[in-house]
């Protein structure tokens, strides 16, 4: 199996808790980024290869290394849940050699009718969950995502109890950035949220991201807030997911966040500007209310891009149609 960015290497992780869960005779290796171990990690009959983007591995050669390195593993199947160039190289490297091979069906042509400005068509898709089963069902496996396992709460360690403190009875994260802008909620109507969840001492609000602008713009957010607390850049990644795992309740956009924090088994509340979770990347077990999506009666060509890297002009506000108060309704 060969993953790549955060949000899609998250989504896999129900579908093989509930694979190895359905067939424990079977042993599977997942083939990413060394960054995204941690996901895995606890996984019954569940082994990580790491892949050596720089080094090892880099360019067609490394591919070719790859695959040799992957063939030492005696694999009788591969299961394409990314289907980019790279993975279909080592994909169409296996088919020759007589491995049963599948690949997931992006579904580009519908993701095209949905968000298309012009004769739109406005219906859900598939999610990425059922067609990362359909991948499993071409190797002749069906799996069940109706009895997903999640993990246990991690049970915190002082340094992050140190950070958090312990008087709360309520966790709450609120993860308020994404990759594209047009993803992201307005800070000031965020920054009010904030300060309304802030007002009952018994919830303690936590705020993630990354980087150092993100960080800059979560200390102003939680500025003056003794129970607002700015965890990016003060805790490693691994650390973070424990973290996460013992959230109530994850406040998200339609970023990797929300999809770490479904893969934990924590509810999320998702808002959705540019995109929309018709086009299937709504988090795992998530109901449709927890998807706060922006009027597209005031704007008709919503969703206007599946990923949130297309702008479109006057589109700029749309989230400023999801109201304070339905975020806090939700929540």
């Amino acid at each position: 199996m060969r993953l790549s960015a955060m949000g899609d290497v998250a989504m896999t992780v129900p579908v093989l808790r509930a694979f190895v869960n359905q067939y424990p005779e079977v042993k599977i290796t997942v083939i990413s980024r060394p960054f995204f171990k941690p996901f895995f990690e606890g996984i019954s009959n569940l082994s990580f290869f790491a892949f050596d983007e720089k080094e090892r591995h880099k360019g067609f050669l490394g591919l070719l290394r790859l695959f040799q390195d992957l063939k030492g593993l005696e694999i009788d199947a591969f299961a394409d849940l990314h289907n980019v160039l790279r993975s279909k190289i080592i994909r169409n490297l296996f088919a020759l050699s007589g491995k049963k091979t599948a690949s997931v069906d992006k579904g580009r042509e519908e993701k095209k009718a949905l968000t298309q400005a012009e004769n739109k068509v406005f219906q859900q898709l598939p999610t990425m969950f059922e067609r990362h089963v359909k991948v499993f069902e071409q190797l002749g496996f069906n799996v069940n995502l109706s009895h997903v396992v999640f993990p246990e709460k991690v049970v915190l360690s002082p340094e992050i109890s140190t950070i958090i403190g312990t008087n709360h009875q309520k966790l709450i994260g609120i993860a308020p950035f994404a990759q594209y802008d047009s993803k992201v909620y307005p800070l000031d109507l965020m920054q009010e949220v904030i300060d309304q969840l802030a007002l009952d001492s018994t919830q303690t609000i936590l705020l993630f991201g990354g980087g150092k602008k993100e960080i800059e713009l979560l200390n102003s957010l939680a500025a003056n807030k003794d129970n607002v607390i700015v965890v990016a850049g003060k805790i490693k990644f691994q650390q973070e997911l424990q973290l996460i795992s013992n959230l109530d309740v994850m406040l998200s956009m339609d970023s990797g966040n929300a999809h770490i924090a479904a893969m934990l088994g924590v509810k999320v509340i998702t808002l959705w500007g540019a995109t929309h979770p018709y086009a299937g990347f709504s988090p795992f077990n998530q109901p449709m209310e927890n998807a706060l999506v922006s009027d597209r009666n005031g704007f008709p060509k919503l969703p206007t891009s599946v990923y949130g890297n297309k702008k479109v002009a006057g589109y700029e506000d749309a989230m400023r149609t999801i109201t304070v108060d339905t975020i806090l309704k939700a929540l």
